[in-house]
């Protein structure tokens, strides 16, 4: 269940996260109300469940009220990759002195938590780990011990960030424990002129399986308004719709996350984050791969799976059933690595689909669907 960000931020305030003032709408009307009663000056911020939304237009900083709602207007109704604009944030400005970024993340894979942060947060982050992928570090987190203090001042070191950040860092985590949450992300973190901490943005994923335990959330985050993503959450996928031409299926929150960067370092552009968790039956295998070939944009998909609890050969044997039951019209690069690889690789040569390929590792397959999605 993907949060929009207000519901984000409300989040991170109940845990002591320090948040602009921020208020929602739905009108332009409204918007000019509550920048007046915000101290005039605002900043209009899109509500959508995607990423991308300052470089789309999705966000404006408004000087006076009657400037919040003439930008009001204009994002209301927006189209940003696919999701259309409902309501819009209006916040506070804030004078930043830096921007950081950094996000709890699910690894199923590696069975821990990974921490990520980077000392150079805001919109181009993205850019900064396919060029520069030093500049972000990744810290291993012991779902057992969680984020200590002392853990959360070595993820800090690690990549950059002030001692002042070790508060927010442990407070975070306190976030995506206590709210069972499989992705908390801040981008940016900033540091204003006064020295304060402050979240700017966030983006909370929660896990379905509490959805029991979250009820006080509402409903509104079950509302897709992408089309693919309401088809994969009927289904009960875990999918986003990004702006790209290779398709990324993979299990294990973390591992697809890794699959995105290695792909755009490729220079392709991933067409969506397709998490199929611990297991990778035929039929989810299936609805999977329909998902992603329904993507017009998609040039060529990429499965990419380490076998742990779900050996290989069961994912191999579920790909050949849901090509049985899916047309495949685009070239599949499948990775297999960990538990039974080998026998998972045997299976898929001895189907020997003309559009089915195989690489051993992740970087060869993220390198291959890259080259295939991208040459004329």
């Amino acid at each position: 269940m993907d949060l929009y960000e207000h519901q984000a931020r409300e989040l991170f305030e109940e845990h002591g996260i320090v948040v602009p003032r921020a208020e929602v709408t739905d009108s332009p009307r409204q918007a000019r109300e509550i920048a007046r009663r915000l101290g005039g000056r605002v900043v209009v911020k899109a509500q959508v469940r995607t990423g991308g939304r300052g470089k789309a237009g999705g966000v404006g900083l408004a000087a006076d009220p009657a400037a919040a709602e003439l930008t009001a207007r204009r994002i209301l109704g927006m189209d940003i990759k696919g999701h259309t604009v409902g309501t819009v944030m209006l916040a506070q400005p804030v004078d930043i002195e830096e921007e950081f970024y950094v996000a709890y993340v699910l690894d199923r894979a590696a069975g821990c938590f990974l921490a990520i942060a980077s000392a150079e947060g805001g919109m181009d982050i993205e850019e900064v780990a396919a060029t520069r992928p030093e500049a972000v570090a990744r810290v291993p987190v012991d779902p057992a011990e969680g984020v200590t203090s002392a853990t959360a001042a070595r993820i800090a070191e690690a990549a950059g960030l002030p001692p002042q950040t070790v508060d927010v860092l442990v407070r975070l985590w306190e976030v995506l424990v206590r709210e069972d949450a499989l992705l908390v992300e801040v981008n940016p973190l900033a540091r204003t002129r006064d020295g304060r901490i402050t979240a700017l943005d966030g983006k909370v994923t929660l896990d379905d399986n509490a959805t029991f335990r979250q009820a006080r959330r509402g409903t509104e985050h079950s509302t897709h308004h992408d089309p693919l993503e309401a088809a994969a959450a009927a289904k009960g996928i875990d999918y986003v719709k990004l702006d790209g031409e290779v398709g990324i299926i993979g299990n294990g929150a973390g591992l697809v996350m890794s699959t995105l960067d290695v792909v755009a370092g490729c220079g392709a552009r991933p067409a969506n984050f397709l998490d199929i968790g611990g297991g990778a039956s035929a039929q989810v295998m299936a609805d999977g791969l329909s998902v992603v070939l329904s993507d017009p944009s998609v040039k060529s998909v990429l499965v990419n799976v380490f076998g742990g609890i779900t050996a290989c050969d069961a994912v191999a044997d579920g790909i050949v059933r849901a090509l049985d039951t899916v047309r495949l019209t685009k070239p599949l690069v499948v990775r297999l690595d960990g538990n039974n690889a080998a026998r998972g690789r045997a299976v898929l040569d001895a189907y020997a689909h003309p559009l089915v390929e195989q690489a051993t590792t992740m970087d060869g397959a993220a390198e291959r669907a890259a080259r295939l999605a991208t040459t004329p």
